[in-house]
């Protein structure tokens, strides 16, 4: 076996050895969980237990209501990922372009990044009303300024001596953004999509604690006012393979480059 041959096979042995601890992380976590809750140490009725969760998803399903809040909560999230991924990346240009206007305005994206967003919801529902403008708001508001500073930081922080060349050669702004700055920051670009993926996520559910009738977040505030805890924590698990799955496809998207890269 070749060197090279031993690597690959050292290194798929390493990547099912992980999958294989966090498969197991999982499966003890469930069964601490449901013995738990079935033998008194936790009371089933405030913390559930994957059996009643079970059962709550399938009344939810023969319900038909389940796929409706589902997919009400997954379109508000990708339209305002999508959002915030276009918006971020036309004033992350912008302010990479004129350094007036980023010395201007940084310390304004760096005082309402901090803003915590949950206390600006309210003043969404006053402007915008209850739907799915307001929801759509929240899920901007809560990754698209993080989004601008880190796209603006990486660009800033592109190869100045690539730039400077270019520079010499009689290039402009736009040739310099187009040949270097942009090609280097792609992996930057998609670490910041795997990040604004979750928080457009956080945003669309606090805007739907507060202005929906559909949604998981509205499925969250529902069970937690009617006591039925099995359907918090129903629509809480469904959440997080969500999440997950959003973040898996951007890490794939994000591994095809790398092997573009090295290919």
């Amino acid at each position: 076996m070749t060197p090279q041959e031993q690597y690959i096979k050292k290194h798929k042995r390493y990547h099912r050895m992980i999958s294989f601890t966090r498969l197991c992380i999982v499966v003890v976590f469930l069964l601490v969980w449901e013995v738990s809750a079935n033998t008194g140490m936790i009371d089933p009725f405030f913390f559930s237990s994957p059996s009643r969760v079970c059962k709550s998803f399938a009344t939810l399903y023969r319900e038909n209501s389940l796929s409706t809040h589902i997919g009400v909560t997954l379109f508000e999230t990708l339209l305002s990922f999508l959002l915030v991924f276009g918006i971020s990346m036309a004033l992350a240009t912008l302010l990479w372009y004129s350094e007036k206007a980023s010395a201007v305005l940084e310390p304004y994206l760096v005082v309402l990044n901090s803003l915590p967003k949950s206390a600006l919801a309210p003043l969404f529902i006053v402007w915008l009303g209850t739907g799915i403008k307001t929801i759509i708001v929240a899920g901007i508001s809560v990754a698209i300024f993080g989004a601008i500073i880190s796209l603006y930081t990486g660009f800033s922080l592109t190869e100045p001596e690539k730039c400077m060349l270019i520079t010499t050669l009689g290039g402009n702004r736009r040739q310099i953004f187009q040949k270097v700055v942009l090609p280097s920051n792609i992996l930057l670009i998609l670490s910041t999509m795997k990040v604004n993926i979750g928080l457009s996520l956080v945003g669309v559910i606090i805007g739907e604690f507060l202005a929906a009738r559909r949604g998981l977040g509205y499925l969250i505030i529902y069970g937690s006012q009617t006591f039925k805890m099995s359907m918090v924590i129903t629509s809480i698990v469904i959440l997080c393979v969500i999440a997950m799955l959003l973040y898996l496809g951007l890490q794939l998207t994000e591994h095809w480059y790398k092997k573009k890269l090295s290919a």
